[in-house]
């Protein structure tokens, strides 16, 4: 038996059932993972902040995008931001800037991915 034949069987010589609770687990992640990523454009912003470009990324020559996750009061303001993609050093310019973002008010709190960019200046 070749060696890629053996691996195959067991890599997958868990059986039916297992692959299909497999399947499904991954189905239901991306439906849910699309009602959490559809909030984002349920809000228009209002005003923006552009972030400031950190010193230490000036010296070391970096850009590169930032994902935040912003939770946004009723009222517009933004509660809070969390970094969750990107370089750490853009982090603290990108949430102090996201902070001051505002958007149209709405019934209740609701959550936002934004994406920023820095590009060197």
């Amino acid at each position: 038996m070749l060696a890629s034949a053996r691996f195959t069987r067991l890599r997958w010589g868990l059986g039916p059932p297992f692959r299909g609770a497999a399947l499904s687990f991954l189905l239901l992640s991306l439906v849910l993972g699309g009602v959490v990523w559809g909030q984002d454009l349920k809000r228009k912003v209002i005003a923006r902040t552009a972030p400031s470009y950190p010193e230490l990324a000036k010296r070391m020559h970096l850009s590169g995008k930032v994902r935040l996750e912003l939770v946004i009061a009723p009222g517009g303001s933004v509660k809070s931001a969390k970094l969750v993609g990107g370089n750490p050093v853009f982090e603290k310019s990108a949430t102090d800037a996201a902070k001051q973002w505002r958007f149209e008010a709405a019934e209740k709190e609701t959550k936002a991915v934004i994406l920023l960019e820095f590009a060197e200046p």
